[in-house]
Formats: C-alpha cells, structure tokens, sequence
C-alpha cells in the first residue's frame, strides 16, 4: 500500500522544493563563504618572497613587522563527504499529527543536502528501509531535487534495516565521512551498527519522536500494531514508549550526537543550533 508525503498537507512540485531550499538557506545562515573557503583554500603560513611570487599573495602584516617580504601560502581543505541516511520504513510514515516523522525526514534531508552542496561538500543519499535506495557522492542540486522527489512516496508496510545499511555504508567508505540519520530508531538493532561506524566515521542522529510516543496520559492500556510487522502490541497509555534523554546518552557514550525532534513543534531553529555547534556544515575535517 503505497501513500504519498504531502498528504493531506498538499504541496505541489515546486512549493515542496521551494520549502527545502528555504530550510537550506536557514542551516546555511551566518556560515563563512569567503572567497578562500569557497575556492577550497585555507591560510596555512607565511614565508619568505621568491622570485615570481604572486603581490597579491603579500602577507602585509608579517612583511611590517619583520621588514622582509612573507607570501601568505594556502592549502587545499579536505572536505569531509556527507552521507544522509533517511529511514523510510513504515513505523515513520504513521502518526498523530498532519505532519509525520516521514515527511520532516524528507524536508530535513532536502536542507541539509543543499547547505551541505553550498559549503562544496559532497553529499551522497541512502534509504534504510526495505528499498534501500542510495545515490552516490557528488550530486549536483538538479539530482537532489529528483531523489528528494522520489522519496515523497513511501509505503505503509516497508520494514526497516537501518543497521544492516549504516554497517554496510561505513565499511564501503574508502575515506572518512559524515553520516546522518534521520530516523525513530525503533530498530533496537541498528545502535551496535551505529556505535561501530562511529569508530571511523563522523556521525550524527536526529532522532524523530511523534507525540503519541510519549504516551497518552489518563488512559489505561492501549492496544496498537506494530506498523511495520504487523505485530500486535498492549501497552501503557501513562508510559512514553519512547525515551528520548536515555537514547542521547547511550548514544553518546558511542561519541555520537543526537537531536531529538517532536514532529508536532517548530524545529528549523533547533536544527540550526545543532549543526552550527559542531561546525556540521562548514568546511569539514583538515
């Protein structure tokens, strides 16, 4: 049974890549664009002036204080290479709210796949649900906006395998890299995966929580199924069947980052915080 992402919110084509580019532009906000870091050089010392040397590349400030001639020298920055992983199995296409864990997944991904391309970082997409979709490194914006396209549809009964595919990315890489998941992480599986890129790779998680998962208060016991499996499942309507605080700190034990979202409240200025902190979108690793 398949649906499609902007239901019942309707958006067309172009609004939802003009809602992207607007979350873009937002993570992107205050970063350097300097003609140095945009032509992918960093200052890396000064030396003495040799015959041919460029004037422009005078280090005025050095030169004064020393009374020779220094050139300013540049290295190229190594760029670390963005990877993001959006969950897209059925547990994450049910919810509460108009707005599901799926559709913010989607939105969040197109964001962070444009900022991540105007700081000249490669970007690389993989769904870990039964699809198991995946686009290369260096896509150009053309090819984000058609992967972004084809992840608004999704199917109510596509399981997960968030774990088999982080462990199958991470030993792939031929070099470190940034990976990001987007997922509820209720595959109890996929968390050694984790901890085990996280040895090698620069990883992070937003983890997304629909209000129901916190429980119903002044209800008794619910029954639901599980969306994913079909399994059927009784639980307390008082008790979060999810447990945010806990999961950052696991996580974080394993030297990963986490943001916990709640689909049902403003987010874009969380995210924002969140990546600005870690410097998630500038220009990578030296």
């Amino acid at each position: 049974m398949e649906g499609f992402l902007d239901s019942p919110e309707v958006l067309d084509t172009r609004q939802f890549l003009i809602a992207v580019k607007r979350l873009a532009d937002s993570l992107a906000f205050g970063t350097d664009r300097s003609p140095y870091i945009g032509s992918g050089l960093e200052y890396h010392q000064s030396r003495p002036y040799q015959f041919g040397d460029s004037i422009k590349a005078i280090d005025w400030r050095v030169t004064a204080r020393t009374g020779k001639v220094f050139v300013k020298e540049y290295e190229a920055i190594k760029r670390l290479p963005v990877w993001i992983l959006v969950d897209t199995s059925a547990s994450m296409t049910i919810g509460s709210m108009k707005r599901t864990k799926y559709s913010v997944a989607v939105h969040v991904a197109g964001g962070l796949a444009l900022a991540s391309l105007d700081a000249i970082r490669p970007v690389g997409f993989l769904s870990v649900g039964g699809r198991g979709l995946m686009r290369p490194e260096s896509l150009s914006k053309d090819q984000v906006h058609g992967w972004l396209h084809a992840l608004r549809r999704f199917r109510f009964d596509e399981p997960t395998q968030l774990g088999k595919r982080v462990g199958e990315l991470a030993a792939r890489l031929p070099q470190r890299s940034q990976i990001i998941i987007l997922s509820d992480l209720h595959e109890p599986e996929s968390l050694p995966a984790l901890k085990l890129a996280a040895q090698v790779h620069d990883c992070s998680v937003i983890h997304l929580i629909d209000p129901s998962e916190m429980g119903f208060p002044g209800t008794g016991f619910v029954r639901g199924q599980e969306a994913e499996t079909g399994r059927e499942v009784i639980a307390s309507g008082n008790r979060a069947w999810t447990d945010p605080q806990g999961l950052r700190e696991l996580l974080k034990t394993s030297r990963i980052d986490s943001l916990s979202i709640d689909v049902s409240q403003p987010y874009v200025a969380r995210l924002r915080q969140f990546f600005k902190g870690r410097n998630m979108l500038g220009r990578g690793a030296r």
